[in-house]
């Protein structure tokens, strides 16, 4: 199994934002390492579920958990790859402002890849974990 050549940041998220998806969820690319990413996401009022209470729909969360993982893998693969399966498990609401996401391979398999995810508000706060099996095996 062969490993992709180091990508800078800016090559990661020119390849990320190539979604239209992750371009509307604002996303920046902080810094990218060996089996590692740091993600910020800019807030948008079109993630609140209660207008009342103001949180965060829990699908922003567990998008940010999936995509997250899933990129910590670009330093392994040079592209994003399939979910296999996915559990997120929340902390606390979110109410307003940018989120950080930071994620790490956990394991790298030639088939079958194994990453993890944590979604931090302004101040520092675990918001959402999550892990992933994600298909690695080389693009045909």
């Amino acid at each position: 199994m062969s490993e992709a050549p180091a990508l800078t940041a800016a090559e990661v998220e020119e390849k990320l934002l190539r979604g239209p998806f992750h371009q509307w969820l604002g996303l920046k690319v902080v810094s990218v390492g060996d089996g590692e990413i740091e993600l910020k996401a800019r807030w948008r009022p079109e993630w609140v579920v209660n207008a009342e209470r103001g949180y965060v729909h829990g699908g922003i969360l567990a998008t940010l958990v999936d995509l997250t993982a899933d990129w910590a893998l670009v330093s392994k693969t040079g592209r994003g790859v399939p979910t296999v399966d996915l559990r997120v498990d929340y902390h606390r609401a979110a109410m307003g402002g940018d989120l950080t996401a930071k994620g790490k391979v956990v394991k790298f398999g030639g088939t079958l890849s194994v990453a993890e995810a944590e979604i931090l508000d302004q101040d520092g706060k675990l918001l959402a974990s999550g892990r992933g099996v994600y298909m690695t095996a080389p693009a045909k």
